[in-house]
């Protein structure tokens, strides 16, 4: 990597492509709730979880944070539909716009980091650590499927979401107990798949302002609010998002009958809420859509933190 590139990422750029919010409080929220039970509820090492939460959190910064908004960024940049964005949460991190990065130093940074990782992946695999090296593989998978050619599956309805987003917090979420226990408890399973759909339900409201700047991207950006919106009309943009915490009252239910009770209760609420809001909210409104989103999240922190504790 040369050192221009290198130039280009000073800390202030590299912070503002993180986008440390979002990722911070989904991401550190997913990783608590698959942590925490195993040191509340389980007798294990304190060393053991300290460093398997940090390498979770580390992981999850490099490969969520980092990597999967370079390669966003630099494919969104191409198909013109970040330069269209009302960008506010939406529309990228805007480090290209502004000038911070040139799109061909963050393609290469990109790519760069991808192999780096994925050369990474291959030596903890041969020293025998082979669930760390499937969990990075599986985050690498998620961020490059979502935006490179010739998968680009944020580029096409319901693809984003089940082959990228949804596997990688998935197993973000499992993580905890796969690497400690070598297992999938069913509350952590239930967690991890909670965490994740809630996740996908935010990206649905996330996408709702670029509507238009996708449907005007080449290719065009046919994510699954572009395919719901053009299908039935603008207002069941927000249908995915619905659909997906639909899912989740399913789990609640579930919940209810493994014995669940307060975790069921604190999703019930969770969910309502949500949907409340996602129905109350303009949908043409960038900035109500933006409100809308930035509650979702404060949700998504509490709706983890509470599965967390009450298994």
């Amino acid at each position: 990597m040369s050192d221009s590139i290198l130039r280009a990422f000073t800390l202030k750029n590299s912070l503002k492509l993180l986008r440390p919010a979002a990722v911070l409080c989904s991401s550190v929220a997913i990783i608590f709730s698959g942590v925490f039970p195993l040191a509340a509820y389980y007798e294990l090492s304190v060393s053991s979880l300290v460093i398997t939460a940090l390498l979770l959190l580390i992981g999850c910064i490099l490969i969520h944070g980092v990597l999967t908004h370079a390669l966003n960024d630099y494919a969104d940049y191409l198909s013109g539909t970040d330069q269209l964005s009302p960008a506010m949460l939406s529309g990228g991190s805007r480090v290209i716009q502004e000038g911070r990065i040139s799109p061909a130093a963050l393609h290469r940074f990109g790519i760069g980091l991808t192999i780096v990782l994925i050369a990474a992946t291959a030596i903890i695999a041969l020293f025998g650590h082979y669930a760390l090296a499937a969990l990075l593989l599986i985050g690498i998978w998620g961020a490059v499927s979502y935006s490179l050619p010739p998968l680009r599956f944020s580029y096409a309805p319901l693809a984003g979401e089940w082959l990228s987003t949804f596997p990688s917090t998935f197993f973000l979420g499992l993580g905890g107990a796969w690497l400690m226990l070598g297992t999938f408890p069913q509350w952590a399973v239930q967690n991890a798949l909670i965490n994740a759909l809630y996740c996908v339900a935010w990206v649905m409201v996330h996408h709702i302002p670029d509507l238009d700047a996708d449907r005007q991207a080449s290719p065009v950006k046919r994510t699954s609010v572009v395919w719901a919106a053009d299908r039935w009309g603008i207002g069941y943009s927000r249908l995915p998002a619905l659909v997906y915490l639909g899912l989740i009252a399913l789990c609640v239910v579930w919940l209810l009958g493994t014995g669940r009770l307060w975790g069921a209760a604190g999703i019930a609420v969770m969910v309502a809420l949500s949907v409340y809001w996602i129905c109350r909210m303009d949908v043409r409104d960038p900035e109500q859509v933006t409100n809308c989103e930035k509650k979702l999240l404060l949700l998504a922190v509490g709706g983890a933190v509470w599965l967390g504790i009450f298994i």
